[in-house]
């Protein structure tokens, strides 16, 4: 059960997802799902999602219920940048490598002040591109972010600095876009650095299948009850 922490508002949202349009990136709505029976006394994980390049938030949207209904708040980005349309119609955004993100900030910060959320629980979990892009916040915050999960996706290039950063690695053997080789130099890379690393593989291909999805949801939750609760690939 999460920790306990003081009223944000008196009303009580109901479970489910609620978009929002924040400055200075108004162009980017996010999506927030509450958990199944939401409580606003207590302090719930925080789950951010980052979508694969050529997404966009409602892609995330489809993936929480194969990761939790019920342990976490969720958030899902919009990446800042604009590739057209897909095949389907829907428009399709990546992600930029700079550093520096304001809408994602200003989402974080909307998401930490709106609703119930422990501050030292915060997650951040990427699929393809988005991996990279959670790589990046991930280390840009240090300590205040509890664990990234980069599902099939890259480690940014370049130096990394010495972290705890706590990481878990879901990668498909058969991917043809991301070889599974960049998973173990990932591991290896982020392990040199002082980060606290776990790699799974998987017989998939570049997608993000629901056992990969539930074994994010059980390394999640192991990080936060210091409980042993994942399968082991």
């Amino acid at each position: 059960m999460p920790a306990t922490k003081p009223h944000r508002t008196v009303e009580h949202p109901t479970e489910g997802f609620r978009s929002a349009v924040l400055a200075p990136a108004t162009d980017r709505p996010v999506r927030v799902y509450l958990p199944t029976d939401y409580q606003p006394k207590y302090a719930y994980p925080l789950v951010v999602l980052f979508h694969a390049e050529g997404e966009c938030e409602e892609h995330s949207v489809r993936l929480v219920p194969q990761l939790s209904r019920r342990n976490y708040i969720v958030l899902c980005l919009r990446g800042p940048v604009k590739l057209g349309c897909r095949a389907d119609g829907r428009p399709a955004f990546g992600w930029t490598e700079g550093k520096a993100d304001p809408g994602t900030r200003a989402a974080l910060a909307y998401v930490m002040n709106q609703f119930s959320v422990h501050a030292d629980r915060v997650f951040l979990v990427g699929t393809g591109e988005g991996a990279t892009a959670a790589y990046r916040l991930g280390l840009s915050m240090g300590t205040r972010v509890a664990g990234v999960v980069a599902l099939n996706g890259r480690l940014p290039k370049g130096r990394l600095a010495a972290n705890t950063l706590r990481v878990l690695i879901g990668h498909g053997t058969a991917n043809p876009v991301v070889p599974v080789a960049e998973a173990r130099r990932a591991a290896a890379q982020l392990t040199r650095s002082g980060s606290t690393v776990r790699v799974n593989r998987y017989a998939t291909s570049h997608r993000a299948p629901p056992e990969m999805l539930g074994d994010a949801n059980r390394w999640i939750m192991e990080q936060i009850t210091g409980k042993s609760l994942a399968h082991s690939h």
